[in-house]
């Protein structure tokens, strides 16, 4: 365990794969920023591979005052158990209060393995972080500018905030899209700071021999305008429709968990909870009935179109806009008034 350090840095793992940083590390830093501005500590970061030390610049100019930089052949290839010794040593040397992941595949698998090996807690899929003060009634005492760690719980019914007193650093992973990703700012200074990676082969436990990667289909994060449809569409080709009013608007098709389920969709286009968190500046939602597990992943949208037959569905509790009625009959209104405007 990690005695807990108040002076301790705020800080973010700067997931990357092939030379490229993902967007999580971007979006977590911003909200890194907030925090150590809170707790009055700078932020740094983790960046961890092979050739990687350009994009140390970058994670500056999106908040981070210092980027502790572990550039290593042995790392050309995430391992879980490399990464997780290489920044448990980092970690036990620097002693930083926070520690944030994204909650990737690659941040899933890698933070409990360091929460592990540093005996500390570790809250999964953060919707949001805050500092604040826990009050422990048993012993009547207050403990001050703490992680709030937020998720939702119990099937999204609940919205629970945990929090680590006692055992350091507070680790947390983040959901993908829920932190907005801000406008970086090159004229930020910030230093590097070299650490070795000391490890051995020994350390590697697996050997790569082919990668095969499927690129994602669609970048729902990256669309200004969503069509969604859920389990009122009614079948697969029925959901030609969500596609054809996608298209309309130079938009792009997502689709809820039971749609997903029901094989409407693939995987990649599913919104909500256990899917992609979206903020587009259109969201409009077809047949979907807007459990809260959905709504968490879509309710920041700019506007909301919500169409459904069921005039009591949730949706219309978020929605800006509501149509109550026949999406078969509703959509193809919509196509028709939007290419009347092209």
């Amino acid at each position: 365990m990690i005695e807990p350090n108040r002076q301790g840095e705020v800080w973010v793992f700067a997931e990357q794969e092939d030379g490229q940083l993902s967007d999580v590390p971007l979006e977590l830093m911003g909200r890194a920023r907030a925090l150590a501005e809170k707790l009055g500590v700078r932020v740094g970061s983790l960046l961890l591979g092979s050739g990687v030390q350009p994009m140390a610049d970058r994670l500056i100019a999106h908040g981070a005052d210092r980027v502790y930089l572990v550039d290593d052949e042995l790392l050309a290839q995430y391992q879980t158990n490399s990464y997780a010794k290489v920044i448990y040593d980092v970690i036990h040397k620097h002693r930083p209060q926070i520690v944030l992941y994204g909650a990737t595949p690659m941040g899933r698998d890698l933070a409990p393995r360091c929460a592990s090996a540093c005996r500390c807690g570790l809250t999964a899929d953060c919707t949001d972080l805050e500092i604040g003060n826990h009050e422990d009634k048993k012993n009547k005492t207050v403990h001050e500018n703490l992680l709030m760690q937020i998720r939702p719980a119990f099937g999204g019914n609940i919205i629970a905030t945990i929090v680590n007193v006692r055992r350091w650093p507070q680790m947390a992973t983040v959901r993908e899209g829920v932190m907005p990703l801000d406008e970086p700012d090159a004229s930020r200074a910030g230093e590097i700071i070299p650490e070795p990676a000391d490890l051995d082969p020994t350390d590697l436990v697996m050997n790569v021999i082919e990668r095969h990667r499927r690129p994602k289909r669609v970048n729902l994060k990256a669309a200004r305008i969503i069509v969604s449809g859920g389990a009122g569409v009614g079948s697969k080709d029925n959901f030609r429709l969500i596609q054809d009013l996608a298209n309309a608007l130079g938009g792009a098709v997502g689709g809820s968990r039971a749609a997903v389920d029901a094989g409407f969709i693939a995987h990649d286009h599913q919104v909500g909870q256990t899917g992609t968190t979206v903020r587009p500046a259109l969201y409009i939602a077809c047949g979907i009935s807007g459990a809260v597990q959905h709504r968490a992943g879509m309710d920041q949208s700019a506007k909301i179109i919500a169409i459904n037959a069921d005039a009591d569905a949730p949706i219309f509790q978020i929605a800006h806009y509501g149509i109550v009625g026949d999406l078969n009959v509703v959509i193809p209104k919509m196509i028709k008034a939007v290419k009347a405007r092209a």
